[in-house]
């Protein structure tokens, strides 16, 4: 019996890595991937926007003049200028007025933009604004050289994360990294449990259809060839891991640091050789740390064999469902309305997903990373950050003992369902279905 089971679960998987839709997703997928982990935080830290000219009409008279201009935004002050008439230059990317109540904060600085806002732009001169208004009171106080004085207290602190682990070791650790990857590896979760799920539902209702299974059936059993499907197609997805999880190691160590901006490549292999104080760097702290770990070999490897684990156990525990569905049909449409049961748990569990990728530590994040139906998704948005070994082996052991639950209640819809025809079952028939003996 073992040997039909190998049969099944080899034509399964061939018949799947075999076309050109699986070949070219494998291959495009950790393109993708890269880019969706590195790109939010390179477009922050290099975007430049064209030159902005900004017209200032300051009432206060000593606001305008200590604005300061950047690469990207020109202040113009406009003192003898009318609102009115400065607001009809159409040359100017905005105006910006400000009362004379502003000083006092009795009045708010009004800005007249020519065209979209731009939130950068605002914080600018909110901060640009308040400090100047600070050091205009602190002035009433006649401090003796207060400038001196203020230039010396200016701070700039930078947080270089690093993780205390359990066992004493201090590891470095990036808060954007782990909420990017924790992102990143749910949603990977959530398309692969639903995508590789159909995939079997769909198969046994095709050959439900065309009277396959009658045959198959007649020398092998329903359970068997239940999970023959699923673990053939099963490995169809762990096999798309394990490339992925390869080609992105070799991406993240060769092709990463030809791709980054020489000015962060270099600062990165400094880092990394131990040559460079977090301190010293012109670069944002956390985006350093993170492209430093994305180019960690070891720890992209440790990640996918974290995910592989649980994609096995989510992909099996949704697919004996998905199993038990595509028995009791006779068309996709009739599937449909089955489904919700299973979308509904995953589409949950992507929601505190994205909770536990910014809050890995809370109480939700840790219940919901042990329940079944949810621990996958949630546990690979936690992983990233670092959480106890003993979390990580119960949720996994509650997985798969689950998993052993729902194909023992699968085997037997589906032992029956694979011989009903012309028959919409509903939820009160599959109840009664797993009673049979």
């Amino acid at each position: 019996m073992s040997s039909k089971i190998g049969i099944i679960i080899g034509r399964e998987y061939l018949e799947r890595v075999r076309k050109k839709s699986f070949i070219i997703t494998t291959l495009l997928m950790p393109l993708f991937m890269l880019a969706m982990m590195v790109a939010p935080a390179l477009i922050m830290q290099f975007s430049k926007s064209d030159l902005r000219t900004i017209a200032v009409i300051d009432r206060t008279g000593f606001i305008a003049p200590q604005l300061e201009s950047d690469e990207e935004t020109l202040f113009v002050p406009m003192a003898s200028v009318e609102l009115d008439s400065a607001l009809a230059m159409t040359e100017l990317s905005g105006v910006v007025y400000i009362a004379e109540g502003v000083a006092d904060g009795t009045a708010p600085v009004k800005y007249y933009s020519n065209g979209p806002s731009s939130m950068s732009l605002e914080h600018s001169l909110s901060t640009q604004i308040d400090q100047i208004i600070e050091n205009q009171r602190l002035k009433a106080y006649n401090i003796d050289n207060l400038n001196e004085i203020m230039n010396k207290v200016k701070s700039d602190v930078r947080i270089q994360n690093i993780r205390n682990d359990s066992d004493g070791e201090a590891t470095q650790s990036s808060t954007m990294l782990s909420y990017g990857l924790g992102v990143v590896l749910t949603f990977l979760l959530y398309m692969c449990l639903l995508l590789y799920g159909q995939m079997v539902m769909t198969s046994i209702i095709e050959e439900k259809n065309n009277r396959v299974l009658e045959i198959v059936v007649s020398s092998v059993s329903p359970t068997r060839l239940m999970l023959g499907k699923i673990f053939g197609i099963c490995l169809v997805a762990v096999s798309q891991i394990v490339i992925w999880g390869v080609l992105i190691a070799a991406m993240s160590a060769f092709l990463l640091p030809a791709l980054l901006p020489e000015e962060v490549a270099g600062e990165m292999a400094a880092l990394n050789a131990g040559q460079l104080d977090l301190a010293q760097s012109t670069i944002d702290t956390d985006l350093l740390q993170a492209i430093s770990l994305l180019g960690n070999v070891s720890y992209i490897l440790s990640l996918f064999g974290m995910l592989i684990l649980f994609l096995v156990g989510g992909f099996l525990l949704y697919s004996a469902i998905y199993a038990a569905i595509g028995s009791a049909v006779d068309n996709i449409q009739d599937a449909g309305q089955l489904q919700s049961f299973i979308i509904f748990p995953v589409v949950i569990g992507i929601i505190f997903g994205m909770t536990a990728a910014s809050d890995p530590t809370s109480s939700l994040s840790f219940w919901t990373s042990l329940i079944p139906f949810t621990s996958p998704m949630v546990m690979m948005a936690r992983i990233p950050s670092g959480i106890p070994g003993w979390e990580i082996v119960l949720s996994l052991v509650l997985l798969y003992l689950t998993f052993f639950a729902m194909v023992w209640i699968a085997a037997k819809i589906y032992r029956v369902g694979i011989f009903m025809y012309g028959k919409k079952p509903t939820i009160k028939d599959l109840i009664r279905w797993t009673r049979y003996k």
